[in-house]
């Protein structure tokens, strides 16, 4: 079974092998840090081996406003700005440094959000996590990668986070 550490990445029109192209620019969208972390690993290995330049974001959602109300946001922007700083101290133990963005959206346009901020930036790849989901909940509702892939201008990356061990029962 290939794991992270066997992939081998190129992005196409960027400054790999003598094209006399510039360095890829990679988005990295982050939820949590700690179901990113392989995400992360892949994506600095990347900017490492092509001297390219990683930007992490963080989609802050809100629920649209009712009535005479405003924007209700499940998370502070304290706590969407510590998601970031976490995830940039393993961009940092691979030597790295990585730009940072909070983007806010509306619940269900996470990957309008991500797919902006690639065109944006702009972004040669997105590399981000994909959760292991029942596959009834994928066919109904779909995933926020999958959106991400079809809304995109540029290629993306889906990696699929590393099951911890399994453990036998004593």
């Amino acid at each position: 079974m290939m794991t992270a550490s066997d992939l081998e990445i190129t992005v196409p029109g960027t400054g790999q092998a003598g094209d006399g192209g510039r360095p890829p620019r990679v988005l990295v969208p982050v939820r949590s840090p700690g179901e990113a972390y392989q995400t992360l690993t892949v994506a600095a290995r990347l900017c490492c081996s092509a001297g390219g330049m990683l930007r992490l974001v963080h989609v802050r959602i809100f629920d649209p406003p009712v009535r005479g109300c405003g924007r209700f946001f499940p998370e502070t922007a304290a706590d969407a700005a510590a998601v970031l700083d976490e995830a940039q101290l393993t961009v940092w133990a691979c030597g790295l440094r990585a730009g940072t963005a909070v983007v806010t959206a509306p619940r269900g346009e996470v990957e309008a959000a991500i797919a902006g901020q690639a065109s944006a930036w702009p972004a040669d790849l997105i590399v981000l996590t994909r959760r292991p989901r029942p596959a009834i909940a994928s066919l109904v509702t779909g995933s926020v990668p999958d959106r991400v892939m079809r809304k995109a201008n540029c290629p993306v990356l889906a990696v699929r986070p590393a099951r911890p061990p399994h453990r036998e029962r004593t």
